[in-house]
């Protein structure tokens, strides 16, 4: 991924970091937003995922067991790809990346957190919802930012209208993303990939349906893949 003009250069260790997560999530182009309680279900609706053909997971950090199920995940499933969400301060950071998250994400932009994570040498992705979020993330060396909440902010003609004056910025547009939406997002150029829950409902989660779960990433699956050749 190229660093925006004037921004600070990464260390070489930070900026290889980046350039195999979002190469990673710009393949699989669909990021499942996670809300568990424990380790175990962690563990159980990223199996589900991989099923599905999904090696990705983004474990939110809004609840009390958060940290320990992307520390089981890490564990567990090593050739899995997680990462941490909703984290919104300092210790967040320490406590994603001590755990074993491989890229972090928030709901929106905050120097100490961006740098803080930048310190670990782990890539972020913060949010943004205005033109001075996304100035104030490329002066951060930031090129990939998630637009969020997508759905609220006017959705596809919110990122048109936001990409046109930052032509190099990535976006990861998340929050009111459905299985009807993700397509039309997704071909954007300016999107790398979506996030979304729709394929790990919290209601799949507590029932220990993985296999939806496993149907929905499969489906999610085919309808990236298809959207990014018709781009």
């Amino acid at each position: 991924m190229t660093t925006a003009p004037g921004a600070s250069t990464a260390p070489d260790h930070l900026a290889a970091a980046r350039d195999f997560v979002l190469d990673a999530v710009g393949i699989t182009r669909v990021v499942p937003v996670v809300v568990v309680d424990s380790p175990d279900d962690g563990v159980a609706v990223t199996r589900a995922l991989v099923a599905g053909g999904l090696p990705v997971a983004e474990i939110t950090f809004r609840t009390a067991g958060a940290r320990a199920a992307v520390a089981a995940v890490a564990d567990q499933l090593p050739d899995v790809l997680v990462g941490a969400g909703t984290v919104v301060n300092v210790k967040q950071v320490d406590d994603a990346v001590t755990a074993g998250a491989r890229f972090l994400v928030s709901p929106g932009l905050s120097r100490a957190v961006v740098e803080r994570a930048h310190e670990h040498g782990v890539p972020i992705v913060p949010g943004v919802a205005t033109p001075t979020d996304i100035i104030a993330a490329l002066d951060l060396g930031l090129d990939v930012v998630k637009l969020f909440p997508a759905g609220v902010l006017g959705g596809v003609a919110a990122v048109k209208a936001l990409a046109a004056p930052f032509p190099d910025l990535r976006f990861v547009p998340t929050g009111g993303i459905t299985a009807a939406s993700a397509p039309d997002y997704l071909a954007q150029r300016s999107v790398l990939a979506v996030g979304g829950s729709w394929m790990v409902d919290k209601a799949l989660v507590t029932a220990g349906d993985w296999a939806e779960i496993t149907r929905r990433t499969a489906e999610a699956v085919t309808l990236a893949q298809t959207t990014g050749e018709n781009r």
